[in-house]
């Protein structure tokens, strides 16, 4: 019986070689490094515009919320910035996607590569989250120091983008990081439109292979070694912004 469990164990160790040789043979030989880095550029590429553009995005909608709803503008687009919040994270990005590219750029008669559509929807579909980040981080700041920045003169938009929003800014700038790591992991989705992805690379090297679970492995431990990276990051950004608080 033991032989048996160790034959066994000896030719799925054997069978895993094999597959470990014919992964390396379509990554190298077959040019299937070169999709990978491709795929891990437009992931990065993606995530990384996608957070600037969420950014830009979610403080303006930051803004609107906060601003007193004194005039009839600011309740409009208040309720404006509501649906737009609701309609992007009521629904999956894939859907957003789907819709993006196979509906209303074809009803519009815009044609945009797949690469840039998924900057786009990425960067509104992360404005939607940003913006409840960056309203939190608003309301965290003292109301005192928005009363001095107009007691001295500054209008409210000047008080708001000179005084409060550095504030929250560094309040929330850890909790970004966490959403830059949600759209690292949300990248995974883009081949639904045909944007070349780590997916989109690892599957050509399986189909190639003939075989998936190496491909597949190395994916995901590429996308762990990203997160964990982020991570750190962020953790150090964090001990950075305690020690300057410290010192204040």
């Amino acid at each position: 019986m033991t032989a048996g469990y160790c034959g066994e164990k000896g030719n799925d160790m054997g069978s895993f070689s094999k597959k470990l040789e014919r992964f390396w043979e379509v990554f190298y030989e077959y040019d299937g490094y070169q999709r990978v880095l491709t795929g891990l550029r437009n992931t990065v590429y993606i995530a990384v515009l996608g957070l600037v553009i969420g950014i830009i995005i979610g403080t303006l909608i930051a803004i609107v919320e906060v601003f007193p709803k004194y005039k009839r503008l600011p309740r409009i687009l208040n309720r404006f910035c509501r649906f737009y919040v609701g309609l992007f994270r009521g629904t999956p990005i894939v859907v957003q996607l789907l819709v993006a590219y196979y509906v209303v750029l074809p009803l519009i008669g815009v044609n945009l590569p797949a690469l840039q559509v998924c900057v786009i929807v990425f960067g509104l579909n992360s404005g939607a989250y940003v913006s409840e980040i960056m309203r939190s981080g608003i309301m965290s700041v003292d109301s005192g120091q928005l009363e001095a920045a107009r007691a001295v003169g500054l209008s409210y938009r000047v008080s708001m983008m000179k005084v409060v929003i550095p504030q929250a800014v560094k309040n929330i700038l850890p909790t970004l990081g966490n959403e830059f790591i949600v759209l690292i992991k949300e990248t995974s989705v883009v081949s639904f439109v045909g944007a070349a992805d780590l997916y989109v690379a690892f599957n050509y090297i399986g189909t190639n292979s003939y075989e998936f679970m190496v491909p597949y492995l190395v994916m995901a431990l590429i996308y762990l070694v990203m997160v964990m990276a982020i991570a750190f990051l962020v953790r150090m950004m964090e001990r950075s912004l305690r020690k300057s608080d410290r010192r204040n």
